[in-house]
């Protein structure tokens, strides 16, 4: 193709970007204008894909970490073929669009994953490689490649600013991740103008430093130096590879070009002329000239690649059938189909053992109990395995010399660690887990809230849930932490108060397909609850009754986690006063509160008003269970350093003060 012929391919981006983000009256054209060489020779020479099948499984991945760019990547899938209309070009950033302000999963055939919190683009693509690699070393054959595909990242100098970039950028690295590939938009140019002023990094150094190959000073418009450098990471499979693309922002527009001004916000209607003049684009908004329309068209080459590929499975298929079948089940998402079977019986199991232990190291007994049901297990901690028991008896390290595993050392990289895991969950074939202490919940708070906006079933195992981690003190007890989980859309929390809820929490997370799950554990051992077989039944509903002294009770104690044994305790000294008390163990509220309204009047009828929450994290968040005349024994302040039962007492979660507190409502 002549460079004639990719100048007015590219020049198709720039305008379509322009037009939209000046119908929209809001955007980002700078990047896509930009970056437009760039990702016509990505996209034309090298992506394998299939616009009618975007979710064919041995896709390469493309990922645009700098997601404000967001016009690039539609008008890459409009030119291509995907099913993205000019319509959906001039909706923009409308109301229930194809094409919202950013990147959304679910929105947009072809989109990957939901970017636009900048660096966790990237961080995703990490995720990405290592479960290509991992699904690789697992299922391919020396006859049949069936996982064989790269992931392609385009970035830009914010999300190499944000700090996640450095811990995924590091870990990808050491893991010798030589399927991604990605490409620096080193325009010079942020939000606030020229970045010389605070980003002055030695970015190739810093690549090389972590152990990837740099291929450095590329001009982001040539389309030959392109080729040339794609072509050089391509070759090298034992570290990803980092494309230095010296570009300029808003490429294509007379005066603003290479400013900010063209940055973030639309060029203006006397700029968008002066565009489609300088680029000699005479065409009307939106419209694209048949010629390059069709010389956009991968619809053609999209299918023969899945038909080979397909071809070469046909053969993998009866070569290796049952290999397949399992293949095919992950790649689905289903479970096994013996699980809930077996699960059921482990619950059994759980039940009867009557064991107490902490809640982490019931996690640790689910994850064994669990783990061999599920070879598509995955998971890891941030440099805390000894701590929160991720590393169950069938763990196995992935590495730089061996990809065939199921355990991943972060290392201290908890941010990187959710955003990843989110890539391991959106590229399919796994079910994943991501091991912290709760505290620092704080750093992965962002990556946690792409798995609940994305609808990822990443599964969080979050220990020393409360001022109960003891002499470590407030720095690491975790206080307003679970509440604030638990106001995220779409996230799952459970708070067990022994091995049985924590058993069952464990088999939800890893049975959800919509939503993440935080498992919130204890340090500390908690005694087992002795449940008849309807309330081992009603655990999986969030909220039941545990216990009453009466068939209608005058009061009700609601509690989670370590605290249920102080209601249950409590619970007995009222009912030796003669008062008709419930405790409802209540692990998760977003399970309780979806169910429906006829089970949640049995758990806490409306005419019984008298009600007290117990939690040692913070007491607000209880107040919409007790009501205006309850109240709630929990924490109003940060913890102290001191041994854990000391400080359980100093804050008042003791019968003695639970009593008190139960009289003042009297």
């Amino acid at each position: 193709m002549s460079s004639t012929n990719r100048q007015q391919l590219a020049n198709a981006i720039r305008v379509l970007s322009a037009d939209a983000v000046q119908q929209a009256k809001s955007g980002h054209p700078g990047a896509p204008m930009g970056m437009a060489d760039i990702a016509e020779v990505l996209w034309n020479d090298f992506l394998v894909h299939n616009p009618a099948n975007p979710k064919w499984v041995n896709r390469d991945r493309f990922v645009m970490s700098n997601g404000h760019g967001s016009m690039l990547v539609y008008s890459l899938l409009h030119l291509s073929g995907y099913d993205v209309s000019a319509d959906d070009l001039k909706n923009f950033r409308q109301l229930h669009s194809k094409t919202p302000g950013h990147p959304e999963l679910g929105y947009t055939p072809g989109v990957e994953t939901t970017t636009g919190p900048l660096g966790q683009g990237i961080a995703n693509a990490v995720g990405m490689a290592i479960a290509e690699r991992t699904l690789a070393a697992e299922f391919n054959t020396d006859a049949h490649a069936v996982v064989d595909h790269h992931t392609y990242v385009f970035m830009g100098d914010g999300c190499l600013m944000e700090g996640i970039s450095h811990e995924a950028a590091s870990l990808a690295g050491t893991l010798g991740l030589g399927k991604l590939i990605v490409f620096w938009d080193d325009n010079g140019i942020s939000i606030d103008g020229e970045v010389e002023g605070w980003f002055t990094d030695d970015t190739p150094a810093r690549f090389e430093a972590y152990g990837w190959q740099v291929v450095p000073g590329v001009d982001g418009h040539d389309p030959e130096a392109l080729v040339a450098a794609i072509k050089q990471a391509k070759v090298e499979t034992s570290k990803p590879t980092l494309i230095c693309c010296k570009t300029v922002i808003g490429k294509g527009s007379p005066n603003k070009e290479g400013t900010e001004s063209c940055h973030g916000a639309p060029l203006g209607d006397e700029e968008v002329a002066l565009v489609r003049e300088r680029l000699g684009w005479d065409a009307a908004p939106f419209e694209v000239p048949a010629e390059i329309q069709k010389a956009w068209s991968a619809v053609e080459k999209g299918a023969k690649a899945e038909a080979d590929w397909q071809s070469m499975y046909d053969e993998y298929v009866k070569a290796n059938p049952a290999q397949a079948a399992e293949f095919e089940r992950r790649m689905r998402g289903d479970l096994p189909a013996d699980w809930t079977e077996k699960t059921t019986e482990l619950l059994t199991q759980v039940d009867a053992a009557q064991a107490t232990m902490a809640t982490r190291k019931a996690s640790l007994q689910s994850l064994n109990q669990l783990g061999p049901l599920l070879p598509e297990l995955i998971g890891g901690s941030a440099d805390l395995a000894g701590s929160n028991y991720t590393i169950w008896n069938d763990s196995q390290p992935i590495s730089k010399s061996d990809a065939k595993g199921n355990y991943v050392y972060y290392g201290v990289r908890e941010f990187a660690m959710s955003a990843i895991s989110n890539g391991i969950a959106l590229h399919g074939g796994f079910r994943t887990y991501a091991g912290t202490f709760l505290v620092f919940a704080d750093y992965m708070r962002n990556g946690m809230r792409m798995s609940a906006l994305m609808k990822q079933p990443v599964t969080y195992v979050l220990t020393h849930d409360s001022i109960g981690l003891g002499e470590d003190g407030p720095t690491h007890q975790p206080v307003e932490h679970v509440a604030s989980l638990r106001l995220i859309p779409n996230m799952s929390v459970w708070r067990p108060c022994d091995a049985v809820e924590s058993f069952v929490a464990w088999r939800l997370a890893a049975e959800s397909d919509d939503k993440p799950t935080s498992l919130i554990l204890s340090r500390q051992n908690l005694p087992h609850q002795v449940r008849s077989t309807d309330q081992l039944a009603d655990i999986e509903k969030g909220g039941y009754v545990l216990f009453d002294s009466a068939e209608t009770p005058e009061l009700i104690l609601i509690a989670t986690g370590s605290e249920v044994a102080l209601a249950m305790d409590a619970a007995k000294k009222l009912s030796e006063e003669g008062r008709a008390v419930r405790v409802v163990s209540m692990p998760s509220t977003d399970y309780f509160d979806a169910q429906d309204a006829e089970y949640k009047e049995q758990v806490l009828p409306s005419s019984v008003t008298k009600r007290v929450a117990l939690e040692a994290g913070i007491a607000d968040y209880w107040y919409k269970y007790v009501g205006m005349h309850g109240a709630v024994v929990g924490m109003t302040s940060f913890g102290e350093s001191a041994p854990a039962n000391q400080l359980f007492d100093y804050f008042g979660f003791n019968v003695d003060n639970v009593l008190d507190v139960i009289r003042g409502l009297d």
